[in-house]
């Protein structure tokens, strides 16, 4: 987060705000002489900054001074998000206590559910949850929550969504899925929790299965627990190339066709 202030008032709030001085900030305020929504040209917050930072306190007595809960910056940004980016879960139960919109977007359409489960703060997606954010909102881009979660390798989350309604198969504009990001990482823990809701293993609007994300990603444990899954490594792409064309790895070519290779593993 980038701050640019525009008097010297202004710029002390903040600073108190990012520092978590409250005295200073109560000064401040009660002085008379600032707002409690002063705000910089990319319309940042006090309360956003002592959100961003983790000042419970700080941002407690913003609240009690009247400061704008859901106000947004240029970008769509509200002291929500910041607080759920970066995992401060007491400050956003104080946030959401107080009104605070979980449903606001920031201009590319990520939440602040969208955020937390791209950093892997399972406590604020639990409370997300419990006040209303829509498990499946995704960015413009078709990549929802459980997707972004699965890419980081973020487990618990991925488990934690799953089991509040998250659609296992969702696709975003690529026409990739949660599964398909897994198996190409080699998330093994997310893909365990996939496997759970009994993905789709057939093609995906990419062209490509989920048996050849695992296949190019290059690891055997993941193309062995597909496998072990029922994935059906006879199944080609939209090249007509199956797992195996896509592959010089022994170990792999093993286990998708045994009589390809001989040899110990």
């Amino acid at each position: 987060m980038s701050f640019k202030k525009e008097t010297p008032l202004a710029n002390a709030v903040f600073w108190a705000a990012r520092k978590g001085n409250l005295a200073l900030l109560q000064l401040l305020l009660n002085s008379g002489r600032v707002d409690s929504d002063c705000r910089d040209t990319y319309g940042t917050t006090a309360l956003m900054v002592a959100s961003y930072s983790g000042h419970y306190d700080c941002v407690k007595e913003l609240i009690m001074q009247g400061a704008d809960i859901n106000y947004q910056r240029e970008d769509g940004g509200t002291a929500l998000t910041v607080a759920s980016q970066y995992g401060h879960s007491k400050v956003v139960d104080v946030l959401l206590k107080n009104g605070a919109s979980v449903h606001d977007q920031l201009s590319d359409g990520a939440t602040s559910l969208f955020l937390a489960a791209q950093e892997g703060h399972v406590t604020v997606i639990r409370q997300l949850l419990s006040s209303g954010a829509k498990v499946n909102q995704s960015r413009e881009d078709g990549t929802a929550p459980l997707w972004m979660a699965a890419q980081t390798g973020h487990s618990e989350v991925v488990k934690v969504l799953l089991l509040r309604g998250a659609d296992r198969d969702a696709d975003r504009q690529d026409g990739t899925t949660a599964l398909f990001k897994a198996a190409l990482k080699g998330h093994h823990s997310v893909i365990e929790e996939l496997l759970k809701f009994s993905p789709c293993f057939g093609l995906l609007k990419n062209g490509y299965t989920v048996l050849h994300a695992a296949v190019l990603g290059g690891d055997a444990r993941t193309v062995q627990m597909l496998l072990g899954a029922s994935a059906d490594p006879t199944l080609p792409n939209k090249n007509n190339e199956l797992p195996a064309d896509l592959t010089k790895n022994e170990r792999i070519l093993r286990l998708l066709h045994p009589t390809i290779c001989n040899g110990p593993s």
